[in-house]
């Protein structure tokens, strides 16, 4: 698909698309090239002015002809979102807001955890279908998924962040798919944009550097695994229990908690990749001695972390953020049964960076 345009069509009348670039995958790129008489070698420059260093558009690849960047510039496009708002907050995170082609919006956020380490957190889908009580992503259901390309731009942008800084150059870059959307009902897109992403010739990222974050669909994370990728996988459990779960995360009511495990262990037998377990901490919730102990009897023995996470509240939510207290004893107790735990502290609070805060309040703006 492409947008529309109008550079033949007055001499041919034919009507001619602009191709978004990152939809093409290099051989089809290199087909283009040899269909319109260019060399095939100068598909893989363009892919390492896009990918490597980072060009804004076709005029800053310098060492093509002019003649090929102008046509180049007619028929495809390097960018097909706009930035409608870069938030920075004062801890060094950066959420930006982008528009697609159709007029919908996604977000994306760069964590800066410290001057050695970067996470690049992105999305895979407008919007989500799972229904999870205390996110604002799927407050107003899902869209649509995105494309390749446009899953691959959102990394494009938040790399072009750290060059704006020269961090690229010393900071190690992880990559969450923990945005907006349930990743695994997107698995056409996202496999294909992450491969592009850890291509020595694409952005060169390490698989072990990437997580991919689920509510637990049991069949997207079977497919997953029969992948061979060495993708780390985050499965949002928020709960020790189907009871519990079903109100948080209401997907849940189709497969259960056992359901969940099963394919998670599968997982972990066929890559050898340990499984993180997500846990939003709701005050008077979740976050109980009781279900502290009960996550213990879930999880000991499974070669597991376990992610705490103090919630963000979201505006129009009834949840709320444990105290400090209540964080160290269900920790405690998680850590006396056994369980490895670590806390992830929030980040960004105060520009909206929990998933879809920032586009639902434009929206609502």
């Amino acid at each position: 698909m492409g947008r529309r345009a109008h550079g033949d069509s007055a001499y041919s009348g034919a009507v001619t698309f602009v191709i978004p670039l990152l939809e093409q995958t290099p051989e089809q790129l290199r087909d283009w090239f040899v269909r319109e008489g260019f060399p095939a070698y100068r598909a893989g420059q363009v892919r390492k002015w896009v990918f490597q260093k980072l060009a804004d558009g076709f005029d800053a690849m310098t060492d093509l002809p002019v003649e090929l960047r102008r046509t180049l510039a007619e028929r495809f496009a390097v960018w097909t979102t706009q930035i409608v708002r870069r938030e920075v907050a004062a801890d060094g995170t950066e959420k930006l807001l982008l528009a697609l082609g159709d007029g919908q919006r996604i977000e994306c956020v760069l964590l800066r955890d410290d001057k050695d380490r970067h996470t690049a957190c992105i999305s895979t889908q407008v919007g989500c279908a799972m229904g999870c009580a205390f996110c604002a992503t799927g407050l107003d259901g899902v869209v649509r998924n995105l494309s390749s390309g446009e899953i691959l731009e959102q990394l494009l942008r938040l790399q072009r962040i750290r060059q704006e800084h020269a961090e690229g150059r010393t900071a190690v870059l992880n990559v969450v798919v923990m945005g907006m959307g349930e990743p695994l009902l997107n698995l056409d897109a996202l496999l294909p944009a992450l491969a592009t992403a850890c291509d020595r010739n694409g952005l060169g990222l390490s698989e072990r550097r990437i997580t991919i974050s689920t509510v637990g669909l049991p069949d997207g994370i079977r497919r997953l695994a029969a992948e061979r990728c060495q993708y780390h996988l985050a499965v949002s459990l928020h709960a020790p229990d189907d009871e519990l779960r079903n109100r948080l995360v209401p997907a849940n009511r189709k497969f259960g908690v056992a359901g969940v495990l099963a394919a998670a262990d599968a997982y972990f037998e066929r890559t050898g990749r340990r499984v993180t377990f997500e846990y939003v901490l709701l005050a008077g919730v979740n976050d109980q001695p009781d279900h502290a102990r009960r996550l213990v009897g879930l999880l000991r023995g499974r070669p597991s972390l376990v992610n705490l996470i103090l919630y963000n509240p979201v505006p129009g939510l009834p949840y709320r953020t444990p105290s400090p207290e209540q964080v160290a004893r269900f920790v405690e107790i998680a850590e006396q049964g056994g369980l490895n735990v670590v806390i992830r502290h929030r980040k960004g609070d105060r520009i909206n960076a929990a998933c879809g805060q920032l586009r639902r309040g434009t929206a609502e703006g």
